[in-house]
């Protein structure tokens, strides 16, 4: 129930141990288009740009700023979490003029707000799901009133819990993680650029590899595939089940089954008289943030020993506040294959089994 890596649908498991295939086979290429689909069927997009780059989440976010800042372009971030900070850190190391939106944290970021911080922009980036407080930011304002700056929106634990619609929000590049509400293992982002943010795609980034120009043009239209790396076979099979085992359900249900569990468990915790974090009406269901009911914890207990106790007692592993929040905030997930009622269940019995 953390918010790091979630137990992965038993569907990955199988698929990630079946007999290895050469990157080049074309058994292995084409389950990689496949995959390719599957991904813009939940992102939500016709971006033929679309694809799992061979890294974590972190990858996506790199790659999403290093295919289109140059030194001295405008990038316009929100700033409510740990994550909005770091996509300061990546565009200025590539040599953007950062202009960040500071949010309180558990707060929203504020379309209005962040539209009106500079007149033209090259990019306007926010975490649509802030890991760091559980806050959800909605993109579709945002979306409609960019103008011609880019919309990148960090979406590594929103797409397949809440709905992400790229194209329907005006998101010209997203990426994502497998290892939350896909129900992936971690090792791959999802990614995706659209026709619009790739004819900014700029002629050297500063990372060979992950330019976008060796295989832009075969995946817009060009005939030949270009040999760029070697792929890591056994995770795009475990992807390529987990999307599976998505859309099986179907997206739309997937959805619904994150909002009922984490309804269950914020309004469970609020029974319990604890103190949500997240701001009210922008509460992920797939990452609740609560204060640390310090006053409740067993005598000499320390809030990372409590934690530990509910690991070592239930297995049931809940993630410590970051930043400032270090050691007041707790984060529980609720993702993927994990997102189950029973699994909310035993969560909020082991807490109140703990607090006295």
């Amino acid at each position: 129930m953390g918010p790091g890596p979630c137990n992965p649908y038993p569907e990955v498991m199988a698929a990630m141990a079946r007999p290895m295939l050469g990157h080049l086979d074309p058994e292995f290429i084409a389950l990689l288009d496949e995959t390719n689909e599957r991904l813009r069927a939940v992102f939500g997009t016709e971006n033929r740009l679309t694809f799992p780059v061979s890294g974590t989440g972190s990858s996506g976010m790199e790659a999403a700023f290093v295919n289109v800042i140059e030194p001295g372009d405008v990038a316009v971030i929100g700033v409510n979490g740990v994550f909005g900070g770091r996509m300061c850190d990546v565009a200025a190391r590539c040599g953007a003029e950062v202009v960040p939106v500071e949010i309180p944290w558990g707060q929203p970021v504020d379309a209005e707000q962040i539209l009106g911080a500079h007149p033209n922009p090259k990019v306007i980036a926010v975490v649509h799901a802030e890991t760091s407080t559980g806050a959800h930011t909605p993109l579709a304002d945002i979306g409609a009133g960019k103008g011609d700056a880019l919309l990148l929106a960090d979406c590594v634990t929103s797409l397949g819990g809440i709905d992400v619609s790229l194209d329907d929000n005006g998101v010209d590049i997203a990426y994502s993680g497998t290892q939350k509400c896909l129900g992936v293992p971690p090792g791959l982002a999802p990614f995706s650029m659209s026709s619009r943010a790739t004819e900014h795609i700029v002629d050297r980034p500063r990372s060979w590899y992950l330019d976008l120009n060796m295989i832009a043009d075969y995946v817009t239209g060009g005939q030949a595939r270009a040999y760029h790396h070697t792929a890591p076979i056994s995770m795009i099979f475990g992807l390529h089940a987990g999307l599976g085992a998505v859309l099986d359900e179907g997206l739309v249900e997937a959805q619904a089954r994150h909002q009922r569990c984490g309804r269950l468990l914020q309004d469970g915790l609020a029974k319990m008289g604890l103190e949500l974090f997240a701001a009210e009406g922008h509460r992920l269901p797939q990452l609740t943030s609560v204060w640390v009911p310090g006053a409740r914890l067993p005598s000499g207990m320390s809030e990372a020993q409590a934690r530990a106790v509910l690991l070592e007692r239930h297995g049931l592993e809940i993630g410590g506040g970051l930043g400032e929040f270090t050691g007041k905030v707790w984060r529980i997930g609720c993702m993927g294959h994990t997102a189950r009622e029973r699994n909310v269940a035993l969560c909020l019995a082991a807490i109140d089994e703990l607090l006295i």
